[in-house]
């Protein structure tokens, strides 16, 4: 959620999961499971889509943690 309160504040305005939606096309479900589901499986698309939207590099959003 840090992407999301940083865009806010660099926009000036709160962005919301809706707002997110419509901007990237990513269905507000997907988005949900996302933020409350760490871990779950996102297509490359997804992860293309919310690049985009906040302006980072994918390692911004995604990181490899190894199996144990």
């Amino acid at each position: 959620m840090a992407l999301v309160e940083k865009k806010s504040f660099d926009d000036g305005q709160r962005v919301t999961i809706n707002e997110i939606s419509e901007a990237t096309g990513i269905h507000r479900a997907t988005l949900s499971k996302m933020i409350n589901n760490p871990g779950c499986n996102v297509t490359l698309d997804t992860i293309d889509r919310l690049c985009k939207f906040f302006e980072v590099p994918v390692e911004h959003l995604i990181e490899h943690v190894p199996d144990k």
